[in-house]
């Protein structure tokens, strides 16, 4: 069976028990709490908190999905048998439909009876309970009711059966866990809580259903292959990288067939390298790569003939990986930067008599040097007092520092303006930001009237820097109609047009068209800004809206785009500043 078939399998069997098929999201997320999409319940977490209706936005309360996942928690363990970056996460959920009973023996009939695994090679686990939430013993009677004998259900502590929540508070909730072989195949999540600020776990009236599979320790065991690199998911990449490289290690193989992939998915997703956030994980996996090509003298050009495997294996799942010369530039001048680097990195390291983990981060974060690379391009002698653990606890000293100052800047006591789509530190950028916020309003307008009343935002992100614009288009913009929007935007500037709100009934609200995002909650009573009047013309915009905004459009001065781009299938979005 392969990672086809098992896709086709798992949205098939849900789908015919009533669950809507979502899409997977991009690897970028609208949740600021993570810098990639992390877990296939990530862009579900509005819906398991109320704030979204998944029956309004999806037809059901019962959804499935096959989701682009990055994590770098495991990023050391890399080059085992079953530890990635990026993968993808096979997912059911509830909410307040099913729960315990059903999830199980969804996930029991589909592993049984779909998939043909025997009952003799599952184990699962249930949570214990401790002194916050007792035992899961529902979980237990079900398992057992099923025909799991008692040694075959074992209970695990919080870290291993309890999750979340991802903040202070939240919706969490007990996990059985499905083993296979004795891997950890399947996770369960039972959202029955919600952490309170003060830290009591209260009893939800509306529990969800939340579930995980990675589809290739899943694959892995359906095609018996000893690891997941041995899967057809990696065989067409691994194979490759062995073509290229003859004699070089399998681990090696395996770090870079994992590191390849995930950077080709990154850029695929518009992340691009930088010394922060998400491009910072795309620097940092492709300067691995980098350096382990100098270390084991590889001279094989190994960018475009991955990115041609990659787009082979999953450019019909996901459209985004079709852009192959995109990929390939963005890598390339990657690589291009990080050989400068590295004569400059090598020099430095012949002023050292000697190097521990404090130098050795220093060389990272200068220059970009790995600390493989530091181990090998440096004297033995200068090294010899060199570990591992030490560079990492700088470089965890190094993230604290970079959180503390985000949180800061975005989020933190010392943060003036915050609005969640709002941000801003002190008061000259407020006035920055209150600009691009109602100059956001123009771009969405003059968007529509270039492209269609389609169009509808996405989301939106505004700093005192820029303004950030995702909306539902298709299609990449033409150079010209980029233009068209951008000078209509500064045609309305220049008319000076007033700005203005007024708080009205939602629904009255609605059926005088004003926009607004169609998954969003709102009050009973909402605010709509305005820009235009009759005097001057007619109202050209009215959106829901909290604010803030400026009066008058000609105190923005003007607009310049700086960026369209691809987020996701059929989202694009545009950057843009004021000039």
């Amino acid at each position: 069976m392969d990672s086809f078939e098992i896709r086709k399998k798992f949205l098939d069997f849900f789908s015919e028990r009533g669950h809507t098929i979502v899409p997977s999201s991009s690897l970028i997320p609208d949740d600021p709490s993570v810098l990639l999409t992390t877990a296939g319940m990530q862009q579900f977490k509005k819906y398991f908190t109320g704030e979204l209706d998944a029956m309004k936005d999806f037809g059901s309360q019962k959804i499935v999905s096959i989701q682009k996942c990055f994590r770098t928690s495991d990023i050391e363990e890399v080059g085992d048998k079953t530890h990635l970056t990026f993968f993808e996460m096979l997912g059911n959920f509830s909410f307040d439909d099913y729960f315990k009973k059903e999830a199980i023996k969804y996930a029991w009939e589909l592993i049984t009876e779909i998939l043909n695994i025997s009952t003799e090679r599952i184990t699962v686990s249930i949570f214990k309970g401790d002194k916050q939430t007792p035992h899961d013993g529902e979980s237990y009677k079900i398992w057992h009711e099923i025909g799991l004998p008692e040694n075959k259900i074992i209970t695990g502590n919080r870290t291993d059966n309890f999750w979340g929540p991802t903040g202070d508070e939240g919706p969490c909730g007990p996990t059985t866990e499905i083993y296979i072989d004795n891997i950890e195949v399947w996770n369960l999540v039972f959202n029955e809580y919600y952490k309170e600020k003060s830290g009591k776990f209260a009893k939800v009236d509306n529990p969800g259903v939340d579930t995980g599979m990675g589809l290739e320790r899943l694959a892995a065991i359906l095609q018996g292959a000893d690891d997941v690199f041995e899967t057809d998911i990696f065989h067409p990449l691994t194979s490759k990288i062995n073509d290229l490289t003859p004699g070089l290690d399998q681990r090696i193989i395996r770090i870079l067939a994992d590191h390849l992939r995930a950077c080709i998915f990154l850029a695929g997703n518009e992340v691009l390298p930088s010394n922060k956030e998400s491009g910072y994980i795309l620097r940092r996996l492709l300067r691995r790569i980098l350096a382990y090509k100098i270390k084991y003298d590889i001279h094989a050009d190994i960018f475009p003939e991955s990115i041609k495997v990659i787009k082979d294996k999953f450019g019909k799942i996901y459209p985004e990986l079709k852009e192959t010369e995109k990929i390939l530039k963005i890598l390339e001048d990657e690589r291009l930067k990080f050989q400068e680097t590295v004569g400059r990195g090598i020099k430095e390291i012949d002023k050292y008599s000697a190097i521990t983990g404090k130098e050795a981060f220093y060389l990272y974060e200068t220059f970009g040097l790995p600390f493989e690379l530091i181990m090998e391009l440096s004297p033995a002698k200068i090294i010899k007092n060199l570990k591992k653990e030490d560079f990492d606890k700088e470089f965890e000293k190094h993230q604290k520092i970079s959180r503390a100052g985000a949180e800061k800047k975005f989020g933190g006591h010392g943060l003036t303006l915050d609005t969640g789509e709002l941000k801003a530190g002190s008061e000259k950028e407020v006035k920055k930001a209150i600009q691009l916020h109602t100059a956001t309003h123009l771009l969405h307008w003059a968007l529509r009237e270039v492209l269609g009343k389609e169009v509808q935002q996405m989301g939106s992100d505004i700093n005192p820097e820029r303004t950030r614009f995702d909306f539902s288009f298709d299609r990449k913009m033409t150079p010209e109609e980029i233009k068209k929007v951008e000078d209509l935007v500064n045609q309305k500037i220049k008319e000076n047009l007033p700005v203005y709100s007024k708080e009205i009934p939602k629904e009255e609200a609605e059926k005088t068209g004003a926009l607004h995002f169609f998954k969003q909650k709102y009050p009973d009573i909402v605010r709509v800004y305005f820009i235009g009047s009759e005097a001057s013309g007619g109202i050209i915009s009215s959106e829901f809206c909290a604010g803030p905004h400026v009066n008058y459009t000609s105190q923005i001065r003007g607009v310049k785009i700086l960026k369209e781009e691809s987020v996701g299938a059929g989202i694009r979005r545009i950057r843009a500043k004021i000039e």
